[in-house]
């Protein structure tokens, strides 16, 4: 067997193999595979252009690479650098285990906070699957490849590498790299989906980007009359004014005279029933001179939140202090200063007393599954907690 022919064989090898090192092992197949791509071209080009020929001749073209090469390398390296959970290439970060086998963030975020859920500890699902054979088939999840923050950690030449393969605009067909694929498909590409500049005016025209003068140059609305622009900046009007309450809500309870708030930390635990369910307490913390505590829960206690694709956080607050006359508090949560978690802040009232010294379940206003699995993930959620004194 020649020299190219085991250069091809080893390539095409490589995604069904099982190597200890698949983060650092996939970026070494990748570049060997472009590598013998190269040295396939160099060759052809060699036994045609050789010491025979006449150096007045003019240089004989290369013989070129058949298109399904291309496409076979492309599928290759898909099958090294693609996530090992989802199977599909990563879009942002690429963490690895100790063995190297690759996770996209999600996957690795989704993993540790399902772990949390069923109190286990996160192991990599690829370790158990591997091609390693009967040995890592008989092992318990004890003995997988365990994963954390701590133990993973991200391979950037990965995620260069996957930075650099080709995709396919979603809206004119053509190939990019999938670097370059974000800014062509935001401001480039002529076949994107974009609006009408009088849409705030009530115009519904969406199409591609390359008929948007023809329709503007039509349009009908800048010609509309006083009155039937009045209506719009009304319904215009409404939107922004409920934007705004939360705002000035806020802006006037900052002017109370009793305002306290502190960092909070909500650290897991679990119940004593014969199946546990996870929740969150934090320590006891002192603002405005009164004793609380905040407890948390996922999904309402759902019985296997673990089962559920959308996650959710509630919390209460609890007032540990005995008072002498009803306590009446506004009170809202914020993300605290070290971490990236976005929440919505909204305000709730309670009037606390030794008999109502606790609040209703409320929901964390986190935007959606994801950042809830952010914070499962972690390993302890850090919050920054309001309470306003109303003054009778």
């Amino acid at each position: 067997m020649s020299s190219l022919e085991e250069r091809d064989v080893g390539v095409a090898a490589a995604p069904g193999s099982s190597s200890a090192g698949l983060g650092v092992g996939a970026v070494g197949v990748a570049m060997e595979a472009v590598a013998g791509v190269a040295a396939m071209q160099e060759e052809v080009g060699i036994r045609r252009d050789g010491p025979d020929s006449e150096p007045d001749e003019p240089p004989k073209k290369r013989a070129k690479v058949p298109e399904g090469e291309s496409g076979k390398l492309e599928e290759r390296l898909y099958s090294v650098l693609c996530c090992t959970v989802c199977l599909d290439l990563p879009k942002a970060s690429v963490y690895q285990c100790t063995n190297g086998h690759l996770m996209c963030a999600g996957c690795f975020i989704h993993l540790l906070a399902d772990s949390r859920l069923k109190e286990e500890q996160a192991t990599c699902p690829n370790c158990s699957r591997s091609s390693s054979g009967q040995q890592l088939r008989n092992q318990d999840s004890s003995e997988r490849c365990e994963i954390s923050k701590n133990l993973c950690c991200r391979n950037l030449a990965v995620e260069k590498a996957v930075s650099e393969l080709p995709t396919e605009c979603t809206f004119c067909l053509k190939q990019f790299a999938r670097s370059s694929l974000e800014r062509h498909q935001k401001e480039e590409c002529q076949d994107r989906v974009t609006q009408c500049k009088y849409k705030r005016i009530g115009c519904p025209w969406q199409g591609p980007f390359h008929e948007l003068p023809a329709h503007e140059g039509e349009c009908s609305h800048p010609t509309k009359t006083g009155t039937e622009l009045m209506g719009i900046l009304g319904e215009m009007d409404q939107s922004h004014r409920r934007d705004m309450q939360l705002y000035n809500t806020i802006f006037s309870l900052l002017c109370y005279e009793k305002i306290g708030f502190t960092e909070v930390q909500f650290r897991p635990y679990r119940t004593d029933d014969f199946i546990t369910r996870l929740y969150y307490e934090t320590p006891r913390f002192t603002v405005l001179n009164q004793t609380w505590v905040l407890k948390a829960r996922v999904n309402d206690s759902e019985r296997n939140p673990n089962l559920s694709c959308k996650r959710t956080l509630s919390f209460q607050l609890i007032l540990k202090s005995k008072v002498n006359s009803a306590l009446e508090c506004s009170f809202l949560l914020l993300k605290g200063p070290y971490d990236d978690v976005r929440i919505k802040p909204v305000i709730h009232h309670h009037s606390f007393s030794n008999d109502a010294n606790e609040t209703e379940y409320v929901p964390l206003p986190i935007s959606d599954s994801v950042e809830c699995n952010k914070l499962l993930a972690a390993k302890n959620i850090n919050l920054r907690l309001f309470i306003f004194q109303v003054q009778k």
